[in-house]
């Protein structure tokens, strides 16, 4: 297999690991920032805020952000949004810490550290393909899917202990470390020093990934369908928390078993597709039909336990979803335009939260928590339509 191939490789092994680590840090940060909206504001529409902060940068800059990734050495510029992340992670721990956190703080620190992330997104993807070499990318891709779903995982989970017996503030300040890793690889390793890339200008590289994905149809289709899913299905950091506080009345422990459900089914779906031979554009429907029963179900008067199986099934869709349309499109691309293929693939993906953010939150403070996620399945299953409906026309 190429994912044990990859591990064979003690360069490729040591950046898995490092990413690793950091990814654990990322969710459980990104499950104590939830709880902490939801503590200093009792409100879904104002968490839903804070997620859309976090990713509006995506909606403005992914593209900026993928031609940087094609024109510059690959390992400064992760070594700057790696340091950015580490450093805003540390400092919203000292605010905790101190008790000086106010919700327009959290609002700061949402909208910066999304700003660090659009720059890293894509060029640490590039960079992963220039690591593991073109051939032995799918083997990159069911690794880092792993490692991404286990950490989904462990993340919340952990977070959820720490913040019921020692406070939320060792989750911010735990991700800050959970950086270091990745940094010091990035210090030693040979790779990513060379600009990428054509020569020519900013205008014209981007103009060029722009026309690619126009003209290449499964490309478009892939990346029309994540933007849709992600304005309505893939909205878990609001969704999640605030149905486990404001619909089941769950504490932080009970919070965490649900997000952790969650990534128990996106990691089962992630092993489902590595030990799948070849790849099927078929599963990225099948994952979107997943996650619309899954938020269908939860319109139903569940118990807590019923609750976390349905997270695991959406937790399952998603990972189908994402890996799926991920593979489709780094096989398709060519190396010199990956990194703004990729940002134009992060831009439909990440650029949908603001709106969708917010508009899960406002709907789970206007209709309640159940009745909303049945308004998303229902949404999510009308943009599904709309894209089939496109490429069988498109195909005849």
């Amino acid at each position: 297999m190429l994912a044990l191939e990859l591990l064979r490789d003690p360069k490729y092994r040591n950046y898995w690991l490092s990413l690793f680590v950091s990814q654990v840090g990322t969710w459980m940060q990104s499950a104590a920032q939830a709880w902490l909206v939801i503590d200093l504001t009792g409100s879904a529409a104002r968490l839903g805020l804070v997620v859309a902060l976090q990713f509006i940068p995506a909606l403005f800059f992914s593209l900026p952000a993928g031609v940087l990734a094609d024109r510059m050495p690959r390992r400064t510029l992760l070594r700057v949004t790696q340091g950015s992340m580490a450093a805003l992670a540390l400092l919203m721990s000292l605010l905790i810490f101190s008790g000086r956190i106010t919700y327009p703080l959290v609002l700061l620190f949402a909208l910066l550290y999304g700003f660090a992330n659009v720059f890293d997104l894509p060029t640490r993807q590039a960079f992963t393909v220039e690591l593991a070499s073109r051939e032995r990318y799918p083997g990159a891709i069911a690794l880092n899917a792993f490692s991404f779903n286990v950490a989904r995982l462990l993340g919340p989970t952990v977070a959820g202990i720490l913040i019921a017996r020692v406070g939320l503030a060792w989750a911010f300040f735990i991700n800050g470390l959970s950086f270091l890793p990745m940094l010091l690889f990035l210090l030693a390793v040979p790779i990513g020093l060379a600009r990428g890339g054509e020569s020519g200008g900013w205008r014209g590289q981007l103009q060029n990934g722009l026309e690619y994905v126009r003209k290449t149809k499964r490309v478009f289709s892939a990346i029309v369908l994540m933007f849709w899913v992600g304005l309505f299905a893939i909205n878990f950091q609001t969704l999640v928390p605030a149905y486990a506080r404001l619909v089941l009345g769950l504490g932080a422990e009970g919070f965490g078993v649900v997000m952790g459900s969650m990534g128990i089914g996106a990691l089962l779906g992630a092993l489902t597709q590595a030990a799948l031979s070849g790849f099927s554009p078929r599963r990225v429907d099948v994952g979107t039909w997943v996650l619309i029963a899954s938020l269908a179900l939860l319109w139903l008067p569940l118990s807590t336990p019923v609750v976390a199986l349905v997270m695991a099934l959406a937790g399952f869709g998603m990972s189908l979803v994402m890996v799926g349309t991920n593979t489709l499109i780094q096989t398709a691309v060519s190396d010199k335009l990956r990194g703004r293929v990729m940002s134009i693939y992060s831009m439909a993906l990440w650029g949908a939260k603001p709106l969708g953010s917010y508009l899960v939150g406002y709907a789970i403070d206007a209709l309640g928590g159940r009745s909303a996620s049945l308004l998303l399945a229902l949404l999510t299953a009308l943009g599904w339509s709309g894209v089939w409906l496109w490429k069988k026309r498109s195909a005849g």
